[in-house]
């Protein structure tokens, strides 16, 4: 796989903080995610490539080795295994891995133990995790569907199921990084990332909305219009309802992950007051002020 320079991806110095690195991820992902460039693949391919470079540079120890060895840092558990097997069977030689190495020697050793030409013994090693963020809302979250994610360079199509959640992390076996010597590929993993919605606040499979709700249908009792996942629904209004009052609709909540039925919709009521009354409505709420 060429070198890929994680830093200059991300736009960002190589003493970057991890605070530094978390902001520009950010930044970029929202500036070249799918959803916004539809139609441009190079913005695409260049999505994952931020993706891959943060998986990396935000994790303390795949940095510290991505720092150290470059573009085999994948390998530097192995490498660094290998090179005390070495020692301990070359005791009576000389030990050809001691001293400090530069880049370009641990580059040769890598091309040693992994290139296709070695003459050694080569073991098979795993491919690289991919990470990678998937965005949607919450009305896509809520139902099944497919969509297509591009991984270096590659478009896999993925079965969304209804119900994912904020944070949900899913494995997509093998297509992550390719393995050395034939070893296996690495795998990827994509979390969900659910934006809010305007109208509906999820807390587990539940949904929750507050409506607005006219003083006279408050008072006197009568129907409204709500809205849910499935489309608007006429709902009956008791008559002097509060203020705040609460109420469930049974199952036209959120899906639940991989099963049959749905959580509930609970509808809070925000009673709207009169304004800019006229003389004679003021003189109605004058009587019914006596009345009581």
């Amino acid at each position: 796989m060429a070198f890929t320079d994680y830093y200059k991806i991300l736009e960002v110095p190589k003493d970057a903080s991890p605070e530094d690195i978390k902001k520009a991820y950010r930044k970029l992902a929202r500036k070249y995610h799918p959803d916004l460039n539809p139609k441009d693949k190079e913005a695409n391919k260049r999505f994952q490539f931020i993706n891959e470079a943060n998986e990396v540079l935000s994790d303390p120890e795949k940095r510290k080795k991505y720092d150290k060895y470059g573009e085999d840092w994948a390998h530097a558990d192995q490498f660094e295994k290998a090179r005390e097997s070495q020692r301990s069977t070359r005791q009576q030689t000389e030990d050809p891995f001691a001293g400090d190495f530069g880049s370009g020697e641990y580059s040769d050793f890598f091309e040693q133990m992994f290139g296709a030409g070695s003459r050694t013994r080569s073991a098979k090693f795993r491919g690289q995790d991919y990470q990678a963020e998937l965005h949607l809302s919450l009305r896509d979250a809520a139902r099944t569907h497919q969509q297509t994610l591009t991984v270096n360079g590659k478009n896999i199509r993925i079965t969304i199921p209804a119900g994912v959640e904020d944070g949900q992390v899913i494995k997509l076996k093998d297509h992550g990084g390719p393995g050395a010597n034939g070893g296996p590929n690495g795998d990827l993993y994509i979390t969900f990332v659910v934006e809010p919605d305007p109208v509906f606040k999820r807390s587990g499979n539940d949904l929750y909305t507050t409506i607005p709700l006219d003083f006279y249908t408050a008072v006197l009792g009568g129907d409204v219009m709500v809205e849910t996942l499935d489309g608007k629904i006429k709902l009956k209004v008791k008559a002097e309802t509060q203020n705040g009052t609460r109420t469930r609709l049974k199952g036209k909540g959120f899906p639940i992950y991989k099963k049959e039925g749905s959580g509930d919709l609970y509808i809070t009521y925000n009673i709207l007051i009169p304004q800019n009354l006229t003389h004679k409505q003021k003189e109605l709420f004058t009587e019914l002020s006596k009345l009581k």
